[in-house]
């Protein structure tokens, strides 16, 4: 689909902090990696509660399988243009191959820490998750989502600075 295997800046970064920066969505981790994390821990809970009686490793192809299928939607033309017209993520050019790789493990941590903690701490880390990048970038994976599917205007000021 025309993706880069690395930043077209030629570097690999562990972490790009800006929400704003020509890197992110590029490198191995930003702020939005986070939500892929909360990605694994929603597909846990979700597959536990539907299927439940399929063997663990069934459920985690399930959610592989979902979440791969995620960062190739989001990097066609139609979901791209979407993110520019709608979210925080101005000048959004799509995923590297590499970051969209590290964003499908992202999402298989959140999968094995919803596997591994109890119920509680899977809720309290999907809370902290969204809360700390709401508050450092102004953004996270329920405003990405509202934004995308029905835009609200004072959040998108807000999202600016306004």
């Amino acid at each position: 689909m025309g993706r880069h295997l690395i930043c077209t800046c030629g570097t690999i970064e562990l972490w790009v902090g800006g929400r704003d920066s020509p890197k992110t969505s590029q490198m191995l981790a930003d702020w939005y990696s986070l939500s892929h994390v909360v990605h694994g821990l929603l597909f846990y809970g979700l597959l536990w509660v539907i299927a439940r009686k399929w063997r663990v490793e069934w459920r985690f192809l399930t959610a592989l399988a979902i979440e791969a299928s995620w960062e190739m939607i989001e990097n066609t033309p139609l979901v791209i243009d979407r993110y520019r017209a709608t979210t925080a993520a101005l000048g959004y050019a799509g995923d590297s191959v590499l970051n969209s790789l590290s964003d499908i493990l992202m999402m298989a941590l959140g999968f094995f820490l919803a596997r591994k903690v109890p119920v509680w701490a899977s809720v309290a880390l999907v809370i902290a998750l969204e809360l700390v990048p709401l508050f450092a970038i102004r953004d996270n994976l329920a405003l990405n989502i509202l934004n995308l599917l029905a835009p609200i205007r004072a959040v998108q000021a807000w999202q600016g600075g306004g």
